[in-house]
């Protein structure tokens, strides 16, 4: 897998993009929880205020909050009490609070000086105590129950100067000891609380002193609403064109990559010798070039995400839990973590086997398929489409039966890992709900909470998918890697030779052997003999005698296991491949036409060839014939193989195709086969005109073929057993005879052998 992950670098700077994206995004999906904790704690329920250290203060309430409290200095040094002047930021904060309109009595208030965060933190710790000490006794219930406490400990005498006061002038004028005795009780009561909800209940003691002053607690309330949820808003709009941006990079990158995978099997392929080429099918090179590459496509789109955002949410939303919520509902993230691992382990238990054969039984159905479409009409000719049916229903249910299997298993994922989430959701409220009912959390807390749990349990989860795309993506990497690394057994030397210009057209054959790869007989043994330019060199022989086994090895599709073969005085071995290919016009046995048209096929060696010269081949092909019957004549459509014309037309149009290109040697395997007496005569005479000084090799089964050639080797089981013209091969070679024999008759021959 890290060997084709290694072709990303083509796309280095979108996957740089993407990284800072996925980031980005992490980012911003961890800040909203925060903010939905801040609208239900803040905005709601704290009325819009978020701190317990008030900005403006009149003087009363603030000479009420010094009662309870030592650290008189501390505060008021953070605070000015503003005079008939007031500097642009206090007039700012006034405005902010109290409005434009409202009219200031000097000496009346107090307003929060420009302090940093860290003091302003300080601050709060300080005030927080006396803040709700002070809130607590000017309650009226509780105010009339610290005047009764008081009455009852003090002289007749001094009970009616006291009756007329408020509880906060009693306590003013009150011992210090005495005070914190009185008091005790509601100090305990507030240092039991926990954290979150000392400062709630502060910034509610604040909220009345605002309201106190006049401020419009209300409309402080929905601009802090407003304006934090405009800040979501934007947030998620930010999460969205990362997450679009990130989709259209991903999949870009993995197309370019299944682009270039693609195009390094097919160049590979195209290397590929004859013996390759028996290693892996031709489904098993379509499959691989199409079906596994999806698979790696598929896991590089998904990768990115999962390698680079699900480790940053999941970290991150875990350090956030443990930082900025309370953690003693970190527990539960456990069981959902070890739940989903729970289910996705089984599953990829389960299904992994399955992932492995799948990819098997893929390049079994095109196989099958291909071979079934190929001998169609073989098929249609034996009666037997109910077998061939019943062979492609064999490998189909096989799939099938797969493919559920490996569907089943993964439709049960999803509904399983929703349970999970949901009894996840049920418990975290269930036990959050507790907690809020003892003041241990916040509602706002509580719901932060579920939306981190539920970006972990995400973030796992899309681990765990990934986990399951990567078996079968593995799987598929090996087989596309088993391509691209297999070294073609024909390949250029390092140091190449050129061929010699004086023996040109020449081909010597000396001690030549052959055998097929893993073969242990030789198919080819002591072949010797030349064909030079300007004849005619015919190979005969019974069938499985070897004949298209030499002529392969002309062109390289396979490579001599013995002896040497060489063409214009050159081992065919020591030059490039591409050099000897241009000098050798090879039709094969069978004739293979590309989809396209008449001119394409013709013209294949050469797309700027004139058309005078495409028109001379066909016409030396005799292809003229059935070309010009045609309504667009050079221009009428091929189909796929060419299956809209006769295996004469096509063994013609190969022909041309080859006489087209103008070589110094001519190869026909067995290419006039398909066509009758005349015009084979027809074309063999027009081809001798065409190759005076040429060299052409033809392999043939008909004598009438070949009788006239200059030479004549004689083939059987692999060995040459004679070399020489008609006239002397039946005189002198009784193999030839009895294949001449088995065609024509002794006067037949007599009369043709004197043309």
């Amino acid at each position: 897998m890290l060997k084709l992950l290694k072709n990303l670098k083509k796309s280095f700077a979108s996957v740089v993009i993407i990284i800072i994206l996925l980031c980005i995004q992490a980012t911003v999906d961890l800040a909203l929880p925060d903010y939905t904790s801040k609208i239900v704690n803040v905005g709601i329920q704290s009325g819009g205020i978020q701190t317990a250290v008030p900005e403006v203060i009149s003087k009363e309430d603030m000479n009420n909050i010094l009662v309870f409290t030592k650290d008189d200095n501390e505060i008021l040094d953070k605070y000015k009490l503003v005079g008939n002047t007031m500097t642009k930021q206090e007039e700012k904060t006034i405005e902010k609070y109290l409005g434009t309109d409202y009219q200031l009595k000097p000496n009346t208030i107090y307003v929060l000086n420009d302090i940093t965060e860290e003091q302003e933190q300080e601050l709060e710790k300080i005030l927080m105590t006396p803040l709700m000490e002070a809130s607590t006794v000017t309650e009226e219930e509780t105010a009339n129950k610290i005047k009764e406490q008081i009455l009852l400990t003090i002289p007749e005498e001094q009970k009616a100067y006291i009756q007329n006061m408020t509880v906060m002038e009693i306590l003013e004028q009150m011992p210090e000891e005495q005070r914190e005795t009185l008091t005790e009780e509601f100090t305990k009561q507030i240092d039991a609380m926990s954290d979150s909800i000392k400062e709630q209940a502060a910034i509610a003691s604040v909220k009345e002193v605002y309201a106190k002053l006049g401020v419009d607690t209300n409309e402080l309330q929905n601009d802090y609403i407003l304006f934090t949820g405009l800040q979501m808003l934007g947030i998620a709009l930010v999460s969205m064109i990362s997450a679009v941006l990130i989709m259209l990079l991903s999949s870009r990158v993995a197309a370019k990559l299944g682009k270039t995978l693609r195009d390094k099997v097919f160049k590979k392929v195209i290397s590929f010798s004859n013996k390759e080429l028996s290693e892996f099918s031709t489904a098993s090179l379509i499959t691989r070039s199409t079906n596994d590459i999806q698979q790696i496509q598929q896991l590089i789109t998904m990768l990115f995400r999962v390698v680079v955002y699900a480790p940053i949410i999941g970290v991150g939303g875990f350090v956030k839990v443990l930082t900025n919520s309370d953690n003693q509902m970190a527990w539960i993230i456990g069981v959902a973590i070890l739940a989903v691992l729970f289910v996705v382990g089984t599953l990829f238990v389960i299904v992994m086997p399955k992932f492995k054969k799948l990819q098997d039984l893929i390049d079994k159905l095109n196989q099958v398929s291909r071979e079934i479409l190929t001998g169609l009409p073989v098929i249609r000719a034996f009666n037997k489409e109910k077998k061939e049916e019943k062979r492609f229903d064999g490998a189909n249910n096989d799939l099938m039966k797969a493919n559920i299997f490996v569907n089943k298993a993964m439709s049960m994922m999803m509904p399983l890992l929703m349970l999970i989430m949901n009894c996840i959701t049920v418990l975290i409220v269930w036990v959050g709900g507790h907690n809020v009912d003892q003041g241990i959390t916040q509602v706002g807390d509580m719901m932060a909470f579920i939306q981190y749990t539920m970006q972990i349990v995400m973030a796992f989860l899309m681990i765990s998918m990934i986990s399951i795309m990567l078996p079968r993506a593995a799987v598929s990497a090996r087989r596309i890697n088993e391509v691209i690394d297999t070294e073609p057994s024909i390949k250029d030397k390092e140091e190449t030779k050129h061929f010699d210009k004086n023996k040109k057209g020449l081909v010597e054959f000396k001690n030549v052997s052959f055998h097929y790869p893993d073969a242990d007989t030789e198919i080819l043994s002591d072949i010797n003999f030349t064909a030079k330019p300007g004849e005619t060199t015919a190979i005969i022989g019974s069938t499985g005698s070897g004949k298209s086994t030499v002529v392969n090895l002309l062109p390289r599709f396979y490579d001599v296991t013995g002896g040497e073969l060489l063409i214009d005085g050159v081992n065919v071995k020591d030059v490039p491949q591409k050099e000897l290919r241009n000098i050798i016009g090879f039709v094969p046995q069978k004739g293979v036409l590309f989809s396209g048209t008449i001119e394409s096929n013709i013209k294949y060696s050469d797309e700027n060839m004139s058309d005078e010269k495409m028109k001379e081949a066909a016409e030396i092909a005799q292809a003229t014939e059935f070309i010009e019957q045609k309504e667009k004549q050079y221009q009428d459509p091929i189909s796929q193989g060419g299956g809209n014309v006769s295996g004469g037309q096509k063994q013609r149009l190969s022909i041309a195709r080859a006489i087209a290109k103008d070589p110094e040697i001519y190869v026909f395997d067995d290419s006039f086969s398909a066509l009758d007496f005349k015009t084979d005569s027809q074309l063999r005479e027009a081809l001798s005109k065409k190759t005076k000084n040429k060299t052409v090799i033809i392999v043939a089964q008909r004598i009438s073929t070949i009788m006239n050639a200059e030479k004549i080797v004689v083939l059987e089981e692999g060995k040459v057993v004679g070399i020489g013209t008609h006239e002397e091969l039946m005189k002198n070679n009784e193999t030839y005879r009895q294949i001449a024999l088995s065609q024509l008759s002794e006067e037949e021959l007599q009369e043709k052998g004197g043309e």
